[in-house]
């Protein structure tokens, strides 16, 4: 199921104690885009998907990739638990792209500037799974960026309805026992974020969808399966008729920006989903056109993963205990 080839990238975070990975093309094929990865999800293992993805952006595709994470202070080893602590999101300011798997944030102010600052400026944002409801103010109700909260009465849906398109509403497949099945749209097959998307599976359950803003063009439809197994069949009835997007982009008018603020939200995209292929080529592919790199996609999007990739299954509580970042420069 995944290709495992030596891993071609390297490293370039402040020395072996640092708290975030960076992977930088070492066959001088830098295409001048930075894009940080942002992990930390308490459940479906965020801290293992992104560096992976980053480094199939790197090694194969040219962009150098800065993977941030959420750490433990007393540790240094990554925690997802610890929701107010990542450390390295200066390096946001940079960014051409952000990719985020979060879910409950509560960052100091000085910190979620740098995404705030990213946002303001119209820059183009990758939001996956938990990302809908990726900041959450129970500390801090003072915070000039309580308003990304999911439960912001100025931004009503936060940071997930208002710029992603939908915050948290529900699990529409039971969780943990309906898998689901990556249905291209149709109208939209041309789109080039689908250019080579056929087979998308993913063990994780379909999101409830409330309604989704005029400007979404929904990319993949969330098929609900009978069990875990990608042979699984589909649910007969109403939680298939019709089915909830999974996957939608969006282009955003910004007051003062000559170009829309591009944004893609995938709810599909656990670790343990990112083993299809065809979710990580339709990730891959969705970094380029956030990039207004669409002319370069090709007709099959290389994603081989670089190195091993053994994923956890999803669950709370269930991360790989005393990992630091630096593990994920050696994979």
């Amino acid at each position: 199921m995944n290709s495992e080839r030596p891993l071609n990238t390297t490293s370039t975070g402040k020395g072996n104690n640092s708290p975030w990975v960076v992977y930088e093309n070492t066959k001088g094929d830098d295409n001048g885009k930075h894009i940080v990865l942002i992990a930390g999800d308490e459940e479906y293992r965020s801290e293992e998907a992104l560096p992976m993805l980053g480094k199939i952006l790197a090694e194969h595709h040219g962009f150098r990739c800065t993977v941030l994470f959420s750490i433990n202070r007393d540790t240094g080893t990554i925690d997802p638990a610890e929701q107010t602590h990542i450390p390295g999101l200066h390096n946001v300011a940079d960014a051409d792209l952000l990719v985020l798997l979060l879910r409950f944030r509560e960052l100091p102010d000085s910190d979620m500037k740098y995404i705030a600052d990213h946002v303001d400026a119209g820059k183009p944002i990758i939001g996956i799974r938990t990302s809908t409801h990726a900041f959450r103010y129970e500390r801090n109700l003072n915070s000039p960026y309580e308003k990304y909260s999911m439960d912001s009465k100025v931004w009503p849906g936060g940071f997930g309805r208002q710029i992603l398109g939908e915050t948290w509403v529900s699990h529409h497949g039971h969780h943990a026992h309906e898998a689901t099945r990556g249905i291209p749209n149709q109208d939209v097959s041309d789109h080039p974020i689908l250019r080579g998307v056929h087979d998308v599976f993913g063990p994780s359950d379909v999101y409830g969808i409330s309604e989704l803003p005029d400007d979404a063009t929904v990319l993949l439809w969330g098929q609900v399966l009978s069990g875990m197994a990608p042979n699984s069949a589909p649910i007969q009835g109403s939680k298939n008729e019709p089915m909830m997007p999974i996957a939608w982009t969006r282009e955003i008018n910004c007051a003062g920006k000559e170009k829309k603020m591009r944004v893609i939200c995938s709810t599909i995209g656990a670790a343990i989903d990112l083993q299809s292929v065809d979710l990580r080529r339709m990730l891959v592919n969705a970094c380029y056109w956030c990039l207004r790199l669409e002319n370069a996609i090709p007709a099959q999007s290389q994603v081989d993963t670089v190195g091993k990739y053994e994923p956890s299954f999803f669950g709370f509580g269930a991360f790989q205990k005393g990992i630091k970042p630096e593990a994920h420069q050696s994979e």
